[in-house]
């Protein structure tokens, strides 16, 4: 009976020491990884190596420490073991600089109470790497997930930019995916990372890309916002370095703006392909396009001027409404209006702050004079602004600067036209009734005198 507990106990103890020594191990190449093994702090020979490969690092009693010739670096140790913690009992490996070929099994051994004991640790090194570094929009581009020795049964994911990447040419969205393909756009640039999990344990490596194209702005169909009468500029910016061939810039709806400019100052660098429009109206908001060929490939982005304006109209009860306007609204959320004034110093100070599409003040009130300006917002932020500049005059709020047509003012003056023109209308009858009673008076008083003659005469000559 007592024999047959003491083989139990061997069991279950070689059960459990088989637990403790067998670990597994993730790190990203090129960086640093520390392999675990608690020792005996009293037994200062310890040995690790990986099988078949012959010894990695060797302390000997004396303190004496040789290393393998693999992992000698220039003269420099790869491998250690710090004094500090083999005080404590930690025979822990450290490895500088991993490399691909540096996974597989490494074993820690060293004696505890006489007797030699093993530590088991498998290394696997993880690795991101891509068919072509910096790729030019268009072409195809893989981004490769190693890891050796690549575990069985393991699942992978990829992250751009700390985000989940999902291929959209996955055909098999369950399988592991240690090979993604692409076609190059610049929405690829980034930090791309592949996480591996196998067996609860979680290891990564990342790698960056950049794409060769054109980088500002990122995406087509970008909305640009200028306001009336105001410079403007439409970005058409390549990758730094790359020097674009065949620029061009294309309005589809219609012939360029008078003021657009699309040739590049001294100042900026080649690559830098923005236009610029010096007085911006109403007519130039629409789809814009510019191209290059870079490395070969016809590459171009199209983005969209929104104008924005303020309009005014003012009511029968003289009360002012401002409303701020643009040619698309999609990616407006909200609008906000801010009020400054400024001060005899010419320090702007900030009045108020109102929300809201339309804002209303009263004519005549000096509490509006100062700078109106209208910001508008997306979802995610400021997209623009529009400003808008109000002077006192004789009790009045008149416009310093006011391109924008007044409907109200134009209906007003319509109206004031109209009778106008009636009431000259009502003159130019009176004018000419009078003028036709005045005729008859003249043509009867003549009548009436010659009759009068006629009646002498027939009398004189009764007389003789």
């Amino acid at each position: 009976m007592l024999l047959e507990c003491l083989v139990f106990g061997l069991i279950s103890w070689s059960m459990t020491e088989g637990r403790h020594e067998v670990q597994e191990v993730f790190a990203e190449s090129n960086s640093r990884v520390v392999l675990p093994c608690v020792c005996n702090a009293s037994s200062p020979a310890i040995t690790w190596r990986k099988p078949n490969q012959g010894n990695v690092w060797r302390q000997e009693k004396s303190g004496m420490q040789f290393w393998g010739s693999k992992w000698l670096q220039r003269g420099a140790q790869r491998v250690r073991c710090p004094h500090s913690q083999l005080d404590r009992g930690d025979c822990s490996l450290h490895i500088n600089n991993v490399r691909e070929d540096d996974g597989g099994m490494f074993e820690c051994t060293f004696n505890s109470g006489g007797q030699p004991m093993t530590r088991s640790v498998m290394l696997r090194v993880i690795t991101v790497s891509f068919s072509s570094v910096s790729p030019v929009v268009g072409i195809k581009v893989s981004m490769r997930c190693d890891v050796s020795p690549q575990p069985v049964g393991a699942s992978v994911q990829w992250r751009l930019n700390n985000s989940t990447f999902v291929s959209t040419s996955r055909e098999n969205p369950k399988a592991a995916q240690w090979t993604v393909e692409e076609t190059a756009s610049v929405t690829l640039t980034g930090k791309w990372t592949c996480v591996v999990v196998h067996q609860g344990l979680m290891g990564r490596a990342s790698a960056d890309l950049t794409v060769k194209g054109i980088i500002h702005p990122s995406r087509d169909d970008v909305q640009m916002y200028a306001a009336v009468g105001c410079a403007a500029t439409l970005p058409c910016v390549f990758s730094p370095g790359q020097i674009p061939s065949e620029t061009s810039w294309h309005k589809p709806s219609g012939p360029l703006p008078p003021s657009f400019l699309s040739s590049s100052p001294a100042s900026k660098p080649a690559w830098d392909q923005s236009a610029r429009l010096g007085n911006v109206s109403l007519e130039d908001e629409g789809i814009y396009r510019c191209a290059g060929v870079v490395g070969g490939q016809s590459l171009s982005r199209r983005m969209q001027l929104v104008v924005a304006k303020v309009g005014r109209s003012v009511s029968w009860r003289k009360t002012v409404a401002l409303t701020c306007q643009l040619t698309d609204t999609s990616e407006v959320a909200r609008y906000q209006w801010v009020h400054v004034t400024f001060a005899p110093s010419g320090t702007p100070l900030v009045e108020s702050i109102q929300e809201g599409k339309t804002l209303y003040m009263t004519n005549g009130n000096d509490e509006g004079v100062g700078e109106w300006v209208c910001r508008f917002y997306s979802k995610e932020g400021l997209l623009g602004n529009v400003t808008h500049r109000i002077t006192p005059q004789h009790g009045h709020l008149i416009e310093s600067t006011s391109p924008f047509y007044d409907i109200s003012m134009a209906l007003s003056l319509s109206v004031l036209l109209v009778l106008l023109v009636l009431s000259v209308g009502q003159l130019y009858k009176h004018h000419q009734r009078w003028t036709q009673i005045f005729h008859l008076s003249a043509l009867e008083t003549i009548l009436h005198a010659r009759s009068n003659e006629r009646d002498k005469g027939e009398k004189c000559q009764e007389k003789k």
